[in-house]
């Protein structure tokens, strides 16, 4: 049962997140001769104040 975790700052639509899971499922499907009903995405969208990077959050740069 493969996994993909997909993190990104928040601000995502709903019709990305639809196409993000299609296409990372066809993809996944594609290279490895999975089921696609076994295929899991998940997708966390975090707030700018939630994600550091380079010693600054990303909502002070």
């Amino acid at each position: 049962m493969p996994v993909i975790v997909l993190r990104q700052r928040k601000g995502l639509t709903r019709d990305q997140k639809r196409r993000i899971v299609k296409e990372f499922t066809e993809t996944l499907v594609s290279v490895t001769g999975v089921n696609e009903d076994l295929v899991t995405i998940l997708i966390e969208e975090k707030e700018p104040e939630d994600i550091g990077k380079g010693g600054k959050l990303r909502c002070d740069a």
